[in-house]
């Protein structure tokens, strides 16, 4: 297949909009029209990944860290990142990297992680706003079910746990229609009257495209009448860091092994212990400082993160347990995301989970 189509279902899963505006996530190397015969997915791009690709010949590298975060002036092998390019290149293979808009989303990074925890009644830790739009539109009566179920096929009318919502009210359009229209209703150059509903549905802006496809092939009227609103409400299914509970609380020191064993720590890095048993955990892949005080907020037991430097571990505060487990040990299960969403959407295509170890940092 094309690269194109297969880089189409991981943003689907998790949509480039949901990026951070620092990022660089998208294919970073390569041409979306090439064909791709097998994919190699990875948390990082090195030069020992990109001999595991020229050795399973494989054309295209999902990663997780882009390999190309600011700007290149120059590239003459000088450094690891220009070797890497010039490597992948010379046996053209792409680069795709897909950041911050997996770590957003529900079914990302940080729901993994709770995965493998065994975490349930998770919830986004730091939920987003302006990622939700309004649609309002006007509908013949005889029309509306049809253009009510368009929509809600193409996705729009998602709340949480609620599908298809959408709101009605009746009233009068009035139209006339002019000698170049072909109106579907009424006749030209005479003032036109009919029962018709305001159609109300909210949906994830990055759907916009595919909301107005469905709304015009839906509707009657040659022209459709519309408008459509940023919202500013809080997506509870869009963010950063998750929270989530433990069936039944584990004592301290079970809680500590667990996570060691779960993430392969040779040793955890923590403050202070403030509770006997762990309940509730807060948890963000990767550099989550930024998120302590929306962990402290849910009462969190613990947080879960990495990256925390020396003065951030006094803001715990005595009021929860920073646990600083490694930012690669956070990120580790990424490259299964990858896998398990092409494997979905195209059971028999080769993917390849890489088996090199990008961790930078040794313990002793």
């Amino acid at each position: 297949m094309k690269i194109k189509d297969l880089i189409a279902c991981i943003e689907k899963f998790a949509p480039p909009s949901h990026q951070e505006d620092y990022d660089n996530s998208g294919l970073l190397i390569g041409d979306f029209n090439d064909e791709t015969q097998a994919v190699l997915t990875t948390l990082d791009v090195t030069e020992s990944v990109i001999d595991e690709a020229i050795q399973l010949k494989v054309n295209l590298i999902i990663a997780h860290h882009p390999i190309i975060f600011t700007g290149i002036k120059r590239i003459n092998g000088s450094n690891f990142i220009e070797r890497i390019i010039i490597k992948a290149i010379k046996n053209s293979i792409a680069i795709y990297a897909c950041h911050t808009n997996i770590d957003n989303v529900f079914n990302g990074v940080n729901k993994k992680i709770a995965d493998k925890l065994g975490l349930i009644n998770l919830k986004i830790l730091q939920p987003k706003s302006n990622q939700l739009m309004k649609l309002v539109t006007f509908v013949p009566n005889e029309a509306t079910s049809k253009v009510q179920e368009a929509l809600f096929e193409a996705g729009a009318g998602n709340i949480g746990n609620y599908s298809e919502c959408s709101f009605l009210v009746n009233g009068e359009g009035s139209f006339k229609p002019n000698e170049l229209s072909n109106p579907f209703l009424g006749e030209k150059n005479k003032l036109e009257k009919v029962n018709e509903n305001r159609l109300e549905v909210v949906f994830e802006s990055h759907k916009q495209n595919e909301i107005l496809t469905a709304l015009k092939k839906a509707h009657p009227y040659e022209e459709v009448a519309y408008y459509l609103q940023m919202l500013e409400n809080i997506y509870q299914s869009i963010g950063s860091g998750m929270m989530g509970e433990f069936e039944h609380p584990l004592k301290w020191m079970d809680f500590l092994q667990k996570v060691k064993t779960t993430f392969l720590v040779p040793t955890l890095k923590h403050t202070v212990k403030t509770c006997n048993e762990v309940k509730k955990i807060a948890i963000c892949g990767g550099s989550g400082s930024f998120l302590l005080k929306n962990a402290i907020r849910e009462k969190a037991d613990v947080f879960i993160s990495a990256d925390f430097t020396y003065h951030k571990y006094f803001d715990a505060d005595n009021k929860i347990v920073i646990c600083d487990i490694g930012h690669f040990e956070t990120e580790q299960f990424t490259p299964e995301l990858f896998y398990d969403v092409i494997k979905e959407n195209f059971p028999k295509f080769a993917v390849h989970l890489s088996k090199i170890n990008t961790n930078p940092i040794n313990y002793f």
